[in-house]
């Protein structure tokens, strides 16, 4: 334990919340709820703090008055979502947390295999894939610790705390991490989809579709309550086989005013027919009814699949013309909280059925197939259609992420720590981050740019209609902010009553350009047999298929060292001389040559190849690099878009979104958010702190020393004690004035 000075033993105290004479008893909530809202950008934040979006007194605006906030928050490196999780929640860098990227390969693994980043082993593992070999690991969750400790951690999709077994990809799937260490006392994972259709699915209906209900179905309607006018007409949707009882979903419409003007739609399982929405429990949801004009969704319960667990999709409804001339649905991916893993997992099934049950299935998050046209069926749908399903979905998801953490909430009152996360606004700013006059309004229109040396210019109503698609998803994560806050409660002087943290994983940069890396590499001679750039965002990892290492390795040691450097100076070599892009100059460095890295080997080490430093972690690539602003890994349409004045599209082409991150951590726009209010914590701002900070600060509230891995610093955001509190402690260190612990309010 952490020795203390006389003055913080009082802080100590206060933190500890000792009191004198307070005997009135209140409501138990949580020490301390931390809250990841994913993407979001202080410089986009700021602006609507500024203009009244977000006002002061609510949710961020309300913890920034009230407690602490940072002016800049660095994040990790690479900027990426599961990495930087992953560094909050065990307040380590990524080379130490072994994590360096969403996607990204193991090396100990055949070459052409890769893992995601939110279920790979946190720390590394055994460098002989022995899961019996005595490893330590080089991060460590907050949650190990403090369980160590008896602390109740309890965790809402928090990334890394999913109760599953990470086994490394391949013909041999050892165990790498039980789940044993991924598990906390109440353990919700973040939710999945299933079977066909794994995409949206969009249904281009007219009166062609329809035929007239038969009386049975509209007993049905009846009996359901719904009223309508006139007859009714019925169209087939889509069969889901994906669940152990199929779905055979017919929609049909009806009238509530003008018989033959239809202005809502009814969506129903024909084989148990039309179910009063409502009338069944959770997480079943009765038939789906859409009026348009007061909402354009609704989910839709389907069943269990195969593993027992809870299936459901949404229905959306973008148009729907009074004669049936023109209907336009989507269906969602079907999805489910992943409850029933193998092996089996008692603490992650109990917590997905309370979810399921009181909370209802896992909704969609917003799906970038929609607004994108990947999904099927939407080639009539305008995209102003899209644009709303995609808004829509944002928030409903919003709401039932916050639902979720809320039931964690309720359910755990006592908890000594609550993690929770939330995936807007990044999903938006993804989607819509249209903030650079590069940028394509019309992502099959080249010309659509508004840059000095050419371009029709951009469609300043869709340059408008993105601003405000951004700021809504910030605007309602706020709400949701408030809705903790609410949930929780506050005391007299407006502080929440448990202590609330509030961090983003990084930031966000507008791109104009799509990368495709590997194209590029196997254009400068690579064999990619022997040569593989696995890329996320404005990262890669470029690995090399070392014999001795990979199972399937054909690369000698000495061969190694010449395609590392080979790599390298392909990286250095890759630059855009467009005009219309480089705003001006000769030429741009698509990949940052400031951030271009080297694992450190030397022929003839024992461990060649699996060499570490302060920035290469063991299955970080060979190379590693980041890419300049404006240019982004992910997002080149099929088939490839060529950008204005380019001849090819083959390396640099025309993105299908606008917003990413992944670039260098230091960047302005990259830096994450951090708020911090509560009972133990004072107010002020810090002026530069970094995200690796966090665990160690939640260590130091909770009165627990941080592991050994940790390698950020506990920040000083403790609340001085009031003058009577300071009394009270002293009284009780002197064994007077009859001390009563309880937590402050």
């Amino acid at each position: 334990m952490k020795i203390f000075p006389a003055k913080s033993v009082f802080l100590f105290l206060t933190s500890a919340s000792l009191a004198v004479g307070i005997s009135s008893p209140s409501i138990a909530t949580p020490k301390t709820i931390l809250i990841s809202i994913d993407g979001t950008a202080p410089w986009l934040l700021n602006q609507y703090f500024s203009d009244g979006s977000i006002p002061s007194d609510q949710g961020l605006g309300l913890l920034k008055s009230e407690g602490y906030s940072s002016t800049q928050n660095i994040t990790c490196s690479p900027s990426l979502t599961a990495a930087c999780h992953i560094s909050i929640g065990t307040g380590s860098n990524t080379n130490n947390t072994d994590i360096p990227q969403n996607y990204f390969h193991l090396v100990k693994s055949p070459f052409n295999t890769g893992i995601s980043g939110f279920g790979a082993p946190i720390g590394g593992y055994p460098d002989d894939n022995n899961a019996q070999t005595n490893y330590v690991p080089t991060a460590t969750p907050i949650w190990q610790p403090l369980q160590a400790a008896a602390k109740q951690v309890v965790s809402a999709t928090f990334p890394g705390a999913d109760g599953v077994n990470v086994t490394l990809p391949g013909s041999n799937p050892v165990v790498l991490q039980p789940a044993s260490e991924r598990t906390v006392s109440y353990t919700v994972p973040f939710g999945s989809s299933t079977g066909a259709p794994y995409y949206a699915t969009g249904y281009d209906l007219n009166a062609s579709n329809f035929s007239p209900a038969s009386t049975t179905i509209q007993s049905q309607l009846t009996n359901a309550g719904i009223s309508y006018v006139g007859t009714p007409q019925v169209a087939n949707i889509n069969n889901y086989t994906n669940v152990t009882t199929p779905v055979n979903l017919q929609a049909v419409a009806i009238s509530t005013k003008t018989p033959g003007n239809f202005d809502s739609l009814v969506f129903f399982n024909s084989n148990k027919g039309i179910v009063k929405p409502g009338s069944v429990a959770l997480p079943a949801t009765g038939s789906a009814v859409i009026n348009p004009s007061n909402g354009i969704s609704s989910p839709l319960y389907l069943g269990t699949d195969s593993s027992g667990n809870q299936v459901g999709t949404s229905l959306y409804v973008t148009k729907l013309a009074g004669d049936l001339s023109s209907v336009h649905v989507v269906g969602a991916k079907s999805t489910f909280i992943p409850s029933n893993l193998t092996p089996s997992n008692p603490n992650v099934a109990a917590s997905a059925n309370d979810i399921n049950t009181h909370v209802g299935f896992w909704q969609s998050d917003p799906d970038y197939s929609i607004p994108e046209r990947i999904a099927s069926g939407l080639t009539n749908f305008s995209q102003a259609e899209l644009n709303a399903v995609y808004q829509d979905q944002s928030k409903t998801f919003i709401q039932y992420q916050t639902d979720v953490l809320k039931r964690a909430i309720d359910v755990n009152p006592n908890a000594d720590l609550v993690l929770g996360y939330i995936d807007q606004p990044d999903a938006s700013s993804h989607q819509y981050l249209l903030t650079d006059p590069r940028q394509a309004t019309n992502i099959h229109d080249p010309s659509s740019i508004s840059t000095s040396v050419g371009g029709a210019g951009q469609d300043p109503a869709v340059v408008a209609a993105n601003a405000s698609y951004v700021k809504d998803a910030y605007v309602k994560v706020n709400q949701a902010i408030q809705s903790v806050i609410n949930k929780v409660g506050v005391d007299s002087n407006g502080k929440p009553k448990s202590n609330i943290i509030v961090v983003s994983d990084h930031g966000f940069e507008p791109f104009h350009t799509a990368v495709n890396l590997n194209a590029y590499l196997v254009a400068q001679g690579f064999d990619p047999t022997e040569v593989r750039a696995v890329t996320s965002g404005a990262a890669a990892q470029i690995y090399i298929n070392l014999k001795g290492r990979e199972p399937d390795g054909i690369v000698t040691q000495a061969q190694y060292l010449a395609l590392q450097q080979k790599v390298v100076t392909a990286l250095k070599n890759f630059v855009d001389t467009n005009p219309h892009y480089t705003l001006g100059a000769p030429s741009v460095n698509v990949i940052d040559p400031n951030n271009i890295y080297e694992r450190p080997v030397k022929l003839g080490d024992p461990n060649f190849g699996l060499e570490t430093n302060n920035v290469i972690g063991q299955d970080f690539g060979d190379v590693f690099g980041m890419l300049s602003v404006g240019y982004n890994f992910d997002g080149t349409q099929s088939p490839p878009v060529a950008r204005l004045g380019d001849t090819s599209s083959a390396f640099l082409s025309l993105p299908n979104f606008y917003g990413a991150h992944g670039y260098d951590p230091t960047i302005d726009k990259l830096s994450a958010v951090f708020f911090a209010a509560g009972p133990d914590i004072g107010q002020g701002v810090l002026p530069l702190i970094h995200n690796i900070d966090v665990a160690p600060t939640i260590d130091s509230l909770l009165g627990v020393d941080p592991a050994s891995t940790v390698n950020g610093t506990a920040l000083n955001i403790r609340a001085t004690p009031e003058p009577s509190t300071l009394v009270g402690a002293m009284l009780g260190l002197l064994g007077l004035g009859g001390l009563k612990q309880s937590r402050k309010k």
